[in-house]
């Protein structure tokens, strides 16, 4: 055999065991990507699962209701954003057919979860202040309520009796101890005062921390809405390649 022969031949035999390496190395990198689309797919399906649970039993008439919704879907997103870029991750590579279709109708999807998403915005803000205003109603009537239940003893109070105050302390497990039943009586409507105002200071309170609280959770749920959408508009934009490509029907 000529040396000129014998060339080709060891040349071969160097760049078998290269060629084995990286056929090894593609194979184990397919391996590895199916693990992770695998993964994404369980993972997206789960989200949709957990997404659907939350509207069993629908009350879309109720602003509560429908506020606490929009919260925890808005709370849920990162589960299948994280899905969508393990199904997508590899673009084309090591795809058949059928899944090449459903990646296409997962594109889609992400555009309408980034609408649903952008709807959202303004049916959160319109609940919000339903809510507000609910709230403070509430508020208002059961302050009322108190209000005059404080003025009808404050009336009762002021109309009654030495006798009357002094039987009043005896039901009490109380006595005058010597005081006079007018100077009791003083005291008891200073009470009564007291505690009108307190009435009030305490609505207004309240009032304030709900309305806090409420302007927190809507602020916090519309960015993470509006965030959201525009991460769902990305995946759509980024995976445009799969709606490009022609698929026969075969």
């Amino acid at each position: 055999m000529t040396k000129s022969s014998e060339q080709p031949v060891s040349l071969l035999k160097e760049i078998q065991p290269l060629i084995q390496n990286i056929q090894d190395f593609a194979g184990e990198k397919t391996s590895s990507i199916n693990i992770l689309r695998t993964l994404g797919y369980g993972l997206f399906l789960l989200a949709l699962f957990d997404w659907v649970a939350l509207f069993i039993p629908s009350k879309f008439i109720d602003p509560a209701w429908e506020f606490q919704t929009m919260g925890a879907l808005v709370e849920r997103v990162p589960v299948p954003l994280i899905a969508l870029a393990l199904i997508f991750f590899g673009e084309s590579h090591f795809r058949g057919k059928l899944e090449l279709r459903l990646l296409k109708f997962i594109s889609w999807l992400t555009l309408i979860l980034a609408t649903v998403f952008i709807l959202l915005i303004p049916v959160g803000t319109i609940n919000a202040i339903r809510l507000s205003e609910n709230s403070q109603t509430q508020l208002v009537k059961a302050s009322q309520q108190r209000t005059a239940q404080a003025e009808n003893v404050e009336k009762r109070l002021s109309q009654a009796t030495p006798e009357q105050i002094s039987n009043l302390l005896k039901n009490q497990g109380r006595s005058l101890d010597g005081r006079k039943p007018e100077e009791v009586k003083k005291q008891l409507l200073s009470q009564v005062s007291n505690a009108k105002n307190q009435i009030k200071t305490q609505a207004k309170a309240v009032q304030s921390t709900q309305e806090l609280n409420l302007l927190k959770r809507a602020v916090k749920w519309n960015l993470g809405a509006l965030l959201s959408a525009a991460l769902f508009i990305s995946f759509w934009m980024q995976t445009s390649w799969v709606r490009k490509i022609k698929l026969s029907r075969r």
